[in-house]
C-alpha cells in the first residue's frame, strides 16, 4: 500500500529540491521519496558515523580538563601486582 502526500513547498525550497535531484541523477519526486525513507530509516553507517563524530567533538572539548599520567603509569608490573 503507498500513500500520496501533497506539500505546499516554497518555490525556493522547489528550486533546490530540483537542483538536488539533478545532482543525485534522479527525478524530484524520486528524490524526495529517498530522502523521506531515509528520515525514517537512517542508514546504520550513517547514524554511527554521525555519532562518533559528535562524540569526538564532545571529547575535544574537555580534553583541556583530563590532566595527564606519567608514561610508566601503567606498566605490565603494576597490572600484575597485589592491590590490597
Amino acid at each position: 500500500m503507498t500513500m500520496t502526500i501533497t506539500v505546499d513547498i516554497t518555490p525556493e525550497v522547489e528550486a533546490e529540491l530540483a537542483r538536488q535531484a539533478a545532482a543525485h541523477g534522479r527525478a524530484v519526486d524520486a528524490y524526495v521519496v529517498s530522502l523521506i525513507e531515509e528520515a525514517v530509516h537512517p542508514p546504520a553507517s550513517k547514524l554511527n558515523q554521525d555519532r562518533l563524530e559528535a562524540t569526538l567533538r564532545e571529547m575535544a572539548q574537555f580534553s583541556h580538563k583530563i590532566p595527564s599520567l606519567p608514561d610508566d603509569a601503567f606498566t605490565r608490573e603494576s597490572m600484575y601486582r597485589d592491590h590490597d
